[in-house]
């Protein structure tokens, strides 16, 4: 692969110009050639507004072709693209928009409602994701006359029609310039601007090509938010530049839209979090395998075997059935299910990255990774444990390498405390490494809460059980006055088709609570469990938002 990133988009789009690029689900399809002429349009109007080389362009909204062409557009002009999860509230977003010195906001209408113009002082206009025209302007000039105007500018640029060979876009030359200034939320508190390189990207995007072979015109449902990188490298970014055809869910993503999508399109690559397939296992899989006559099958080997395949069968077609493999990644995967998944011989593999890496860090293919492992370290990164035993000992996970962001926007003090002296970066996630390189992240640090004896506890681990639990949708652990409780949330559906009172759920909590505790240390015994009324808040990796709860 040639060293840059934005030559890799204008490649395929010359190469794949006939093919369909993307669809917003059960709407319009855009293919190539209709992207390289929105993206040409795009350009001509930054350049008429005055929008130079390295400007920062803010883009929120929900996943769709628009957002998608609106993020390739910024890219290939040479400006520096600020994603904004959809989900962030106004405020959140105008001080966004104003940290990262964003020009330009291009947004959806319904994320527009609520905002308010005279909070974003040096935007110079807003651009809806719906058919890109100018809904606020702050310039001496009428960039909406600019806009009426793009068709025929266009084609005085080009009198002899638009083809592949006009398609010329920014380089990036130096590797080190910033592409993406990317605000997360975290679990642990405060958003912060990741400044992600050119080579970060391209170093993603190479990785994706020795463990994904796509080829031109190959499906791909997006389901993940396009504004966080995991979700953003993988199931757009990558896909874009082998000709593949997106499909943007346009919506929440629930299991059931999901489930009809993936029917539908059939992708080859599926992404996922782990909270969606823990939702699916539980809903589709679970009630079947607690009946009586299942559970008696499943004790004679050969009928053992059988059954075992047709679930598997059954759980593939949920997913489309054409998948080189379930990537899972954004947080632990509950340990039973895991299991379950490898015992049934499913294709899935779990992947480690965070935003700082763009987002990948570790992976292995489905057919050799490791059980509760996270993989090995990508091309072009490295991993190791502050730990005198790494293989043994916990320790902090460290990284280093292409992948690597440049530090945090206007926030040198946390970039010094993220990377130190000899480029790692240091995690605030822990973990074990094995001799052969695979990965075992044992919870995040800033999660780790400490025993009475100095014992240390993570809360991940008790909630895979919790978890498990009948009529218990998600749970969480939190520590007070030196006491460990557990918040659930209960799974209404189940419980009101089970007929199951408020009293009686409250009756299973405790004599679950009393069984769960037969299973842990004495450092980890659950002194109380409380019912929760509502879902709890997520980052969009579905972490839970755990600062929330403390």
């Amino acid at each position: 692969m040639e060293k840059s990133f934005i030559k890799l988009y204008e490649n395929s789009i010359k190469q794949n110009w006939e093919f369909p690029a993307f669809t917003d689900y059960k709407g319009q399809t855009f293919y190539y050639k209709d992207v390289a002429r929105r993206i040409e349009k795009i350009h001509i109007i930054f350049e008429r507004t005055g929008i130079e080389k390295g400007d920062k362009i803010a883009l929120i909204g929900r996943n769709s072709s628009n957002w998608a062409v609106s993020f390739l557009a910024i890219a290939t002009y040479g400006a520096i693209v600020v994603p904004i999860l959809p989900d962030f509230k106004p405020d959140n977003v105008h001080h966004i928009v104003n940290h990262s010195d964003s020009v330009v906001l291009f947004t959806g209408d319904q994320i527009w409602e609520n905002l308010d113009e005279s909070q974003m002082r040096g935007v110079k206009c807003i651009i809806s994701l719906t058919d890109f025209s100018i809904l606020h302007e702050n310039t001496p000039f009428s960039v909406a006359d600019i806009r009426s105007g793009v068709d025929t500018l266009f084609k005085e640029k080009y009198p002899q029609g638009f083809g592949p060979d006009d398609v010329k876009y920014f380089h990036d030359t130096d590797p080190d310039e910033v592409c993406i200034i990317n605000y997360t939320s975290g679990t642990t508190g405060f958003s912060k601007g990741v400044m992600l390189p050119y080579r970060s990207m391209w170093s993603n995007m190479l990785f994706a090509s020795q463990v994904m072979p796509l080829n031109a015109g190959d499906k791909q449902v997006s389901i993940l938010p396009l504004a966080h990188s995991y979700g953003a490298a993988f199931e757009f970014l990558y896909q874009a530049t082998k000709g593949c055809h997106v499909h943007f869910l346009t919506r929440n993503p629930s299991p059931k839209i999901i489930i009809e999508a993936f029917n539908e399109i059939k992708p080859r690559v599926v992404l996922a979090v782990p909270l969606i397939i823990e939702k699916i296992y539980k809903k589709n899989i679970l009630e079947a395998l607690r009946k009586p006559s299942m559970k008696l099958l499943l004790k004679v080997p050969i009928i053992d075997k059988h059954v075992k395949q047709a679930i598997n069968n059954k759980l593939s077609a949920i997913f489309g059935g054409n998948f080189i493999e379930v990537i899972i990644g954004g947080a632990a995967l509950n340990p039973e299910v895991e299991a379950f998944l490898r015992d049934i011989g499913f294709r899935y593999t779990v992947g480690y990255g965070m935003t700082e890496c763009g987002p990948i860090i570790s992976y292995d293919s489905w057919k050799t990774t490791l059980f509760a492992s996270a993989g090995k370290a990508v091309v072009n990164m490295e991993i190791k444990i502050d730990s005198p035993d790494p293989q043994n000992v916990v320790g902090e996970i460290l990284v280093r390498g292409e992948n690597v962001m440049l530090g945090y926007y206007k926030n040198e003090e946390a970039t010094r405390n993220a990377i130190d002296n000899e480029g790692w970066l240091h995690t605030g996630d822990l973990g074990m490494i094995d001799a052969n390189g695979y990965l075992f992240i044992k919870g995040r640090s800033k999660n780790m809460l400490l025993g009475p004896s100095g014992q240390n506890i993570y809360p991940e681990e008790i909630e895979a059980q919790i978890n498990n639990m009948p009529f218990v949708k998600e749970s969480l652990v939190v520590e007070k006055d030196d006491k460990l409780i557990a918040l659930v949330v209960p799974d209404f559906d189940s419980t009101d088709q089970s007929g199951i009172t408020t009293q009686e759920f409250e009756k299973y909590m405790e004599e679950n609570r009393q069984s769960l505790n037969k299973n842990l240390p004495s450092y980890c015994q659950i002194t109380k469990i409380k019912i929760y009324p509502e879902e709890f808040e997520k980052t969009p990796k579905q972490s839970i938002k755990r600062f929330l709860y403390q």
